[in-house]
This record gives C-alpha cells, sequence and structure tokens, in this order.
C-alpha cells in the first residue's frame, strides 16, 4: 500500500489513512448507538452499554485473540467472508480497520451518548410541536445541538486509532508498507535498540496527543452542551 515510502514514513501515513476511514464508520455506527443508549427505555440498554465500554477495560490482547478466532479461517466471520468472496480479514488493511472500529467505539459513543442525554427533552417537544417527524427532529435538532460531541468524539476517536498497539499487533500482524502502523515502527525500533529513531516517532506521537487534549480543553469541546 505504502511500500515506495521509508518503512516510518509508511507507518505514519497507514496509520493516518486507517484513523480517518476508522473515524468515519466509527461516527456513522456510533452515531445511532449513542442515541439509542441515551434516549432508549429498552431493559437491553445496560447489556448493550456495556458491551459498548468494554474495550475501556478488557486488554488489548484479549480482544485482539477473540478478533483473530472470529475472523479466522475457522471462524464464523472469516467462514462468511470466505464465502462472499472476500478471502479473510486478519493480516489486511480491512482486518485493521474492523479491529480499531471496535477497539475505539467506547471512545466515540460515550461522548455522544453523553452529548444527547445532554439535550433534554425541550427541543425535542418544541420541534415536535412545529409538527416535525422524529427524523426531522433529530437532524435539525437534536445533531446540531449535539455538535460539540461530535468533535469530541471524531477528535478522540481519531487520536486513540492512531496510538493502538496490541489489537492491532494481533489481527494485522508487522507487516511493513500494509499493516505495520506506527506504534509497530516504534516497537520495532526499541527491538532494534534504534533509540534514536524511536525518539522521533515517540515524540511525534506524544505531541500528537497533547495538542489533541490542549485543542479539546481550550475550545472547551470536552464539555457538554
Amino acid at each position: 500500500m505504502f511500500t515506495s515510502l521509508s518503512p516510518d514514513l509508511a507507518a505514519v501515513a497507514l496509520s493516518v489513512q486507517l484513523a480517518s476511514l476508522s473515524t468515519v464508520l466509527l461516527l456513522l455506527l456510533g452515531t445511532p448507538i449513542a442515541w439509542w443508549l441515551a434516549r432508549g427505555r429498552s431493559p437491553l440498554k445496560t447489556v448493550v452499554g456495556a458491551v459498548v465500554t468494554l474495550p475501556l477495560v478488557l486488554p488489548p490482547a484479549v480482544l485482539g485473540f477473540y478478533l483473530l478466532v472470529l475472523l479466522g479461517p475457522q471462524g464464523p466471520v472469516g467462514r462468511l467472508t470466505q464465502a462472499l468472496g472476500l478471502g479473510l480479514l486478519p493480516f489486511t488493511f480491512a482486518g485493521l480497520v474492523v479491529a480499531s472500529v471496535l477497539y475505539s467505539m467506547p471512545f466515540v459513543v460515550q461522548p455522544l451518548q453523553q452529548a444527547f442525554h445532554a439535550l433534554g427533552e425541550r427541543p425535542l417537544d418544541v420541534a415536535a410541536t412545529l409538527r416535525a417527524s422524529p427524523w426531522d427532529a433529530f437532524f435539525s435538532v437534536a445533531l446540531p445541538l449535539a455538535r460539540p460531541g461530535f468533535i469530541t468524539a471524531g477528535v478522540l476517536g481519531f487520536a486513540h486509532t492512531v496510538g493502538e498497539f496490541g489489537v492491532v499487533l494481533m489481527i494485522g500482524g508487522n507487516i511493513p508498507g500494509k499493516t505495520q502502523v506506527l506504534s509497530m515502527a516504534i516497537y520495532n525500533h526499541v527491538e532494534a535498540l534504534e533509540y534514536s529513531n524511536a525518539h522521533w516517532l515517540a515524540g511525534g506521537m506524544l505531541g500528537f496527543s497533547f495538542l489533541v487534549l490542549l485543542l479539546l480543553y481550550s475550545r472547551g469541546w470536552n464539555r457538554q452542551p
């Protein structure tokens, strides 16, 4: 994919591509989940909320292992992808995307859930009195008011995906230019005692993470509406 670049630049480019695609998918998938968790009345909310939050407390290697089993040749998902002619997802970029979306899901769902919960009932009730349909009220009222939550969710989802290690190691391996992301490149340099190169990459990630948090706090996007 990025085989023409140097190993470090390829790892940076792959990490950015992975984080960008994963963040888009996380927002698309996480928005309806967060809305249901914040506004729904189903008794299953507790179970679903726990499942979504599980990656926060589950060791990445454990999640990666079970994903490897599910996506492997003998797993149900692996058999399905093979039957559909898609091949196997482990040790591919597509597999990295699947793992990243699942692992970073709580970092997107939780800010959105809090933003939707903070809206209260009044804005939607007012929209209903103006004969707005539920869909119209959601897109015209709820989404604009929850904008800070979307910004926080997008930034955190992107930043968390860039810093992944355990899950991507289990699912993607360490294939230069194909599945070797930034965290894996740092690991390779440390293992080879190339501390100077490791410092450059690790320092860049440290600076990036600090700027992300500084931006969130300085603009107040971490606060709910």
